[in-house]
């Protein structure tokens, strides 16, 4: 007959396939979700300021516009955790248009919230993380930058899934430059 460690393979082998087929089961059952609309988020702009700021990183030490908020966020995430949720990775986004580029996108403020932490997110007079500079003059007076909450759900099974919030926040920057 066979011998007792070809049977072990044959039981190893059907033992991950049946694992393997759950997991695939288990990641399409969430798979249809749209963490879109489950979380609440509120925000708006306490102060805006634009200044014209060298940039040292650049040789020759351009001169751009440097972007200066601070932010008020509000955001309950904890309807997005379910049991295929490991990790949620929060980051503020500014949109705007130029000129010089149809599109300009700037991360602003990054945050991972772990299952089982608390799912409310509470800024208030908060400053970015990460400087707003344009490649240009397209700050100042501005009436059309849009701020974003997105977030990548990383799950325990399945594929990485992007989710944009629906409420945004747009606001304007001042004409004039700060010193």
């Amino acid at each position: 007959m066979h011998s007792f460690l070809s049977r072990l393979n044959a039981l190893m082998a059907f033992s991950l396939s049946i694992v393997a087929l759950l997991t695939l089961v288990f990641a399409l059952s969430t798979s249809y979700k749209s963490y879109e609309k489950l979380a609440e988020i509120e925000m708006n702009i306490v102060k805006s300021l634009v200044r014209k700021a060298r940039d040292y990183n650049m040789p020759d030490a351009i001169e751009n516009d440097l972007g200066l908020i601070q932010f008020d966020l509000d955001a309950n995430l904890e309807n997005c955790f379910d049991w295929n949720v490991k990790q949620l990775f929060i980051y503020l986004t500014a949109n705007y248009k130029t000129q010089a580029n149809v599109l300009n996108q700037v991360v602003l403020w990054d945050y991972i919230l772990n299952r089982g932490d608390d799912g409310m997110i509470v800024l208030k007079n908060h400053s970015p993380e990460y400087y707003m500079w344009d490649d240009g003059f397209g700050l100042r007076g501005n009436n059309n930058v849009t701020l974003t909450l997105s977030m990548n759900i990383i799950p325990n099974a399945g594929f990485l899934q992007t989710a944009i919030s629906p409420s945004t926040h747009t606001f304007s920057f001042p004409q004039y430059y700060i010193k």
